[in-house]
């Protein structure tokens, strides 16, 4: 029987509903998803008919290509600095299969749209199709429609075959550090950046929009969400060569994936990963635990952590995410508002955000989890231990921060203050955190794409997040009340009350989860082992 799309489409749906048979919370998080996206697609549809709605040609002209450029740009960044790449189809599994290269990339990239965030894109960009029906009639709206069935193809077709190239150029490990750094530079930046985007758009240049939209119509980015436009406004030789544009691009990028979706089939981890792996199995393992720390069973396990937190790829990029955030959020809001107070409370999200890195610390060794497991590590060591290595680095990246930001809005008497909401939030974050890991893990794909999550687990991971963050903004209102009550008393009492604030707050975390982890070991095993 000959293999052709649909057996494509069917396995990657059947894949997706095994990984949620069974799990409640799973299902849950699939079903918001559905939900989130559905408000965005509407949200989406509404936006993009209002200009049809208005009457407004210009306007249409600017927001579509604009519109359109950045949903093209947010299917390239996002998945890879935010929500991961949904790889329920890992093409490293149809290696050994005599399936020819042609069937598997269509089969693939058609999977590829067979999800919720497609189906929200489409449906959300429908309403360009409504605004060009109201300004150009039945014609308009046909090749409107056309232009979206092309711009989704272009999205699914432009993030599949990045990240293919990338993963299939991480198979040295100076690659692997030089794009998590990258990668993890610009995921941070891109906060900062929005926040810049709307600050500047209250003194733009409407004009110079204007042009900047007219030439990215005339780019793949925007060429499929303006060719309706221009029905409307007259320019029917328009049409042609924007649909050239734009399906040569999509060729371009399928023959692309597929030259590197080939060679990462053909090959796997190279020759320096395991020299270094064999390098490290002739080190005594006396040598693996620092000297500062003690020859116990918690100095290993906390060696054991700063170890992965360096060198594993995954968590390595979050550490990364995590401190250009925490100096450029603070400090630009601080510069941006010419007042201490500002920064101060960024400071509560900075170290919850800190200790997000945690929520799915079990996910990050999936099986490997199993070894502590038959060795019996109590639950409350197990956490402790965990925490101290990961603290190893965030806690000098959060005194940075404090110093910087105090430095950066001129009143560096307010380091030590800056330095406790710190510690508070960070100890807040923590609690907030390892029960959940504990509770809400999920597994990560066995795949040597670094960016790959399994089916619902980028919204597993967001979900995660805001959860975390919106706690601890909570949690610590006591210390929110007194810092803006005390006024110069706080710049004294500031560092011992959060010291002290966040130590509790983390004595408490590790007293609910470390008992939940002993009782949950092997669910928790279970958990995080990813299907095959």
């Amino acid at each position: 029987m000959a293999v052709g799309v649909r057996h494509f489409v069917k396995l990657k749906l059947r894949i997706t509903a095994n990984g949620l048979r069974g799990q409640t919370w799973r299902v849950a998080l699939f079903v918001l998803g559905a939900v989130l996206a559905a408000c965005a697609a509407v949200g989406g549809y509404a936006l993009f008919s209002l200009p049809g709605l208005l009457g407004e040609q210009r306007a249409a002209e600017v927001a579509l290509p604009l519109a359109g450029g950045l949903l093209v740009l947010g299917w390239l960044f996002l998945p890879l600095v935010f929500f991961g790449v949904d790889e329920s189809l890992d093409p490293a599994r149809f290696a050994l299969l005599p399936l020819p290269r042609r069937t598997l990339i269509r089969g693939l990239f058609v999977a590829s749209l067979a999800g919720v965030p497609a189906l929200a894109t489409f449906a959300g960009t429908l309403g360009m199709v409504d605004s060009a029906a109201r300004l150009g009639g039945p014609g308009a709206a046909l090749v409107q429609f056309v232009g979206v069935v092309t711009g989704i193809l272009l999205c699914a077709a432009i993030s599949r075959s990045l990240t293919s190239a990338f993963a299939t150029a991480l198979r040295s490990r100076r690659a692997r550090d030089l794009a998590t750094v990258l990668l993890a530079c610009v995921a941070a930046l891109l906060g900062p950046l929005q926040l810049a985007a709307l600050a500047g758009a209250e003194n733009a240049d409407w004009t110079g929009v204007a042009r900047v939209a007219d030439v990215v119509a005339w780019t793949p980015f925007g060429a499929p969400y303006s060719m309706g436009l221009d029905v409307a406004a007259g320019r029917l030789w328009a049409v042609p060569v924007k649909l050239v544009l734009v399906l040569a691009t999509i060729g371009l990028l399928l023959w692309w994936w597929s030259a590197t979706l080939e060679r990462a089939m053909l090959g796997s981890v190279g020759r320096s990963g395991r020299r270094e792996r064999a390098a490290s199995a002739r080190k005594p393992v006396a040598q693996l635990v620092p000297g500062w720390l003690p020859r116990t069973r918690f100095g290993a396990l906390t060696a054991r952590e700063m170890r992965y937190w360096w060198r594993e790829t995954r968590r390595r990029a979050s550490l990364i995410t995590f401190s250009v955030v925490g100096i450029f959020l603070p400090v630009f809001i601080g510069v941006s508002s010419g007042t201490a107070g500002a920064p101060t409370g960024m400071l509560i999200f900075v170290g919850a955000l800190a200790a997000v890195s945690l929520a799915n610390q079990f996910g990050f060794e999936g099986s490997a989890y199993a070894a502590n497991v038959v060795a019996g590590v109590p639950g409350r060591l197990e956490l402790t231990s965990r925490v101290a290595g990961f603290s190893v680095y965030v806690v000098p990246s959060l005194l940075v921060i404090a110093i910087v930001v105090g430095v950066a809005v001129g009143r560096p008497e307010t380091i030590p203050a800056l330095v406790g909401m710190l510690a508070a939030a960070y100890g807040v974050g923590l609690a907030l955190v390892l029960p959940i890991s504990v509770r809400v893990a999920y597994a990560l794909p066995d795949t040597a794409n670094p960016f790959a999550l399994s089916s619902g687990g980028g919204m597993a991971k967001g979900l995660l997040t805001f959860a975390a963050l919106f706690g601890a903004a909570l949690i610590t209102v006591p210390m929110q009340l007194v810092a803006f009550l005390a006024h110069d008393v706080w710049l004294w009492v500031g560092l011992p009350l959060g010291l002290v604030y966040g130590a509790g707050a983390l004595l408490l975390g590790l007293h609910l989860a470390g008992p939940m982890l002993d009782r949950r070991m092997p669910e928790l095993l279970a958990t995080v082992t990813a299907r095959q």
